[in-house]
């Protein structure tokens, strides 16, 4: 065989080969917002009433404190971590809000608030300081968390009356429910936290390669700590949402697989498991993804441990594609 030959099959096996690399690092990037665009499609041709306005507030209710979780979430990944325990952070805002709703409705969520805060700032010392796998760190909390709730609450759901308290889950401002419109805020301050400041900054290369940030000086413990803090933090507010929209706290239910939701969301937004890079935009429209996966299966009859297995199937599809990319 000639050099011209060979050139020119060495260029096609080159070119054949760089075509499934550019298709997996599509998908990574758009495949959660063609998914959306099929499932909506999907709905508006085989589901009743799904243009309805009750029905698309209902979905962006549902889908708001899940969001909330997974921009948490998404900063923990972009740093190569997780946390397992943001249901639990949710279960024991929860747990909290009626025993000092008493002293007015800015103290209670400030408590809560306080408990996501502490709990995400003992995940952080845990995995910066003493050194334990972030998976292993956040499962005690996981399990400590939400038995803790329980213990506040005596076991028990608790209904809440306050008319200030209930507006957060059920009130509108301009007409778009305050809970998506929190929501919407929180995901453009995230989304500044991360392009815009140094925190954002080093939090992407502590993810992208922890041992050079540590080399290059980086305070890369404090750092991880923040952002434990931080999706305590985001935790703590949906818990306070999802009370709000329920009327009750029920510290056996808030935040109940939340964890799952939140790095569904997240992975299939594009955020890899390997750390450094957080797709703010891609979270959101994991979340709406998730969120749209449940309201179809639920509106044609499928029961909740379908929507849990889709859910499982479509971390594994996400995690497949981003590790396709990685490997080549």
């Amino acid at each position: 065989m000639s050099d011209t030959a060979t050139d020119t099959a060495m260029d096609t096996a080159v070119a054949a080969s760089a075509k499934p690399f550019r298709m997996s690092a599509w998908l990574q990037a758009y495949g959660v917002y063609l998914a959306v665009v099929v499932l909506l499609v999907f709905n508006l041709l085989f589901t009743k009433n799904f243009l309805s306005a009750a029905n698309f507030r209902t979905q962006l209710l549902q889908a708001a404190p899940v969001c909330i979780v997974a921009l948490g979430m998404a900063l923990v990944i972009g740093t190569e971590g997780v946390d397992l325990s943001v249901g639990a952070v949710m279960s024991l805002s929860a747990a909290l809000i009626p025993l000092y709703l008493g002293y007015g409705v800015v103290a209670s969520i400030v408590v809560a608030l306080i408990a996501g805060l502490a709990a995400g700032l003992f995940n952080g010392f845990l995995v910066a300081y003493v050194g334990i796998q972030p998976i292993v760190a956040t499962l005690a909390l996981l399990v400590g968390g939400r038995g803790l709730a329980l213990v506040i609450a005596h076991g028990r759901l608790v209904e809440v009356r306050d008319a200030d308290f209930l507006s957060l889950g059920t009130g509108d401002i301009v007409g778009i429910p305050i809970s998506v419109l929190v929501a919407a805020v929180l995901a453009v301050l995230v989304g500044l936290l991360v392009r815009r400041t140094t925190f954002g900054r080093r939090l992407v290369a502590i993810g992208g390669n922890r041992s050079a940030s540590t080399l290059a000086g980086l305070p890369v413990k404090r750092v991880l700590v923040g952002v434990y803090a931080l999706c305590g933090v985001l935790a703590g507010v949906a818990g306070v949402l999802a009370t709000a929209r329920l009327g009750a706290s029920d510290p056996a239910d808030v935040g109940l697989l939340m964890e799952l939701s939140a790095i569904t969301a997240v992975v299939v937004g594009g955020t890899p498991l390997t750390g450094g890079r957080v797709r703010v935009l891609g979270t959101v429209m994991g979340a709406v993804l998730m969120q749209l996966v449940n309201a179809t299966l639920i509106k044609h009859d499928l029961p909740d441990s379908t929507a849990q297995m889709v859910q499982a199937a479509i971390i594994v599809v996400a995690v497949y594609t981003a590790r396709d990319r990685s490997s080549r």
